[in-house]
């Protein structure tokens, strides 16, 4: 089955894959479901799309007009490829491509962002350390979004203020969880 950019200015474009198993392409149905329950908090915003693999799930964010993406993966073949799909969707000028460990990237970072995507392989065991390493570095921008995909049956942690667990979809055996961040006004005032 093809992947392709669902909605937007690339739309219907075909995305190249990566061979081999690391890499688990979102489900179509995931990916609908995921971009219908953020459909009106992408445009315009930064995203960050962290253990990027192909590159899909940023992309479908620029092509629904999101301002701009960051794409990390450490994988040699990986970067080359979202570079390759970035390319064959017009969405280049508007990305960056970050080669490199997803967890040293965290850790070094001085940009916020609004939307940040983790799809990292299951097997890994990085779901729950990127979650902690975003909250504690505190990357989000006031009402910013993380959506969060893991096994269906993988119930993933609440977060430290100001972050919170909203809710979680289950698309058969995948799960995707949102969390959100409170703004600067809903923090002062939390304290009932």
């Amino acid at each position: 089955m093809a992947m392709r950019v669902i909605t937007g200015s690339a739309r219907g474009r075909r995305l190249k894959e990566l061979e081999g198993m690391e890499t688990r392409p979102t489900t179509d149905r995931v990916k609908e479901g995921l971009f219908s329950a953020l459909q009106f908090e992408i445009e315009g915003r930064r995203v960050l799309d962290l253990f990027a693999g192909t590159g899909q799930l940023g992309i479908e964010a620029l092509s629904r007009g999101a301002e701009r993406c960051v794409f990390v993966d450490r994988r040699a073949d990986a970067v080359k490829l979202i570079r390759e799909n970035l390319e064959l969707t017009g969405l280049s000028g508007r990305a960056r491509v970050v080669a490199g460990d997803s967890m040293e990237y965290l850790a070094s970072l001085r940009e916020k962002f609004d939307l940040i995507l983790l799809d990292p392989p299951y097997a890994a065991g990085l779901l729950e350390p990127a979650l902690e390493h975003i909250a504690q570095f505190d990357i989000l921008r006031p009402h910013g979004i993380i959506a969060a995909e893991a096994p269906a049956e993988k119930a993933l942690p609440p977060l430290a203020e100001p972050y919170r667990l909203c809710r979680t979809y289950r698309y058969g055996r995948i799960g995707l969880t949102v969390y959100r961040r409170a703004g600067e006004l809903e923090n002062e005032g939390s304290a009932t």
